[in-house]
C-alpha cells in the first residue's frame, strides 16, 4: 500500500486535461504523489484495438457535451477544440524530452492551450510560439522529439500501460488497481487515502 498514484495521459485527451486540473486541486490538499505517465493515445487504441470516440459520429457528441459538463460542474475553463482531433505523438514526445523541472509547466501550457484556448497545435507557428513562451528552443525541441530514445521511451510506456489492460485516458493506477476515466480519480484517491 502506498500513496501514489499513476497517471496515464495524451494531451489530446480532454477528460485527461481536466483530470489533470482535478490532480492540481487535489495535491494541494492531500498528500498523494501523482506519477505522470505519458501515452499515446492512438497507439494505445491501435494496440487495445479499440477506435477513438473522434471517429464515430454519434460518441463525438456525447463526447463533447459530457467534457463541457464536467468542466463546467468542476469550475474547469473548457473549450471544444475546433481542431480536434489531430495527432498528439509529437507533443507527447515533448514532455518525454523537456528536462524535469519544466515537465509541469509544459503539460499546463500545452493542456491551457488545446483545451482552455481553443489553439491549433498541429500549427508550426502557433506551436513555436508556446515553446517560446516556455524558453524552450524551437530547433533544439523538432531535433529532441527527433531522438530514437525519446521516441522509444513513449513507446515503451504506451506497451507498458497496454501490457496493464489500460485503453485509454485518463487512466489511474493505484495499489495494483485500475480506474479508469476522469469520473474514477477519486476512487483511485480513496484507495491510497484509506491506507
Amino acid at each position: 500500500m502506498s500513496n501514489q498514484i499513476d497517471f496515464y495521459f495524451d494531451i489530446i485527451s480532454p477528460f485527461s486535461y481536466i483530470a489533470h486540473k482535478k490532480i492540481q486541486i487535489i495535491k494541494q490538499n492531500k498528500k498523494i504523489n501523482f506519477n505522470y505517465k505519458p501515452v499515446f493515445l492512438g497507439g494505445l487504441h491501435k494496440l487495445a484495438e479499440i477506435d477513438a470516440p473522434a471517429f464515430n459520429k454519434y460518441k463525438i457528441k456525447i463526447l463533447q457535451s459530457d467534457c463541457e459538463l464536467v468542466a463546467d460542474k468542476n469550475n474547469i475553463p473548457f473549450i471544444w477544440n475546433s481542431k480536434f482531433p489531430i495527432n498528439s505523438l509529437y507533443m507527447m514526445r515533448g514532455y518525454l524530452f523537456v528536462e524535469e523541472k519544466l515537465k509541469e509547466l509544459y503539460l499546463d501550457t500545452f493542456y491551457n492551450a488545446y483545451w482552455r484556448d481553443n489553439i491549433d497545435l498541429s500549427d508550426e507557428i502557433e506551436l513555436t510560439k508556446i515553446l517560446k513562451s516556455l524558453n524552450i528552443d524551437d530547433k533544439k525541441f523538432v531535433e529532441g522529439i527527433k531522438n530514437q530514445l525519446i521516441k522509444d521511451q513513449l513507446k515503451k510506456l504506451t506497451t507498458e500501460a497496454f501490457d496493464k489492460e489500460l485503453f485509454g485516458a485518463p487512466t489511474f493506477v493505484a495499489n495494483n488497481k485500475i480506474f479508469w476515466g476522469q469520473d474514477r480519480l477519486e476512487y483511485a484517491v480513496d484507495e491510497v487515502s484509506s491506507n
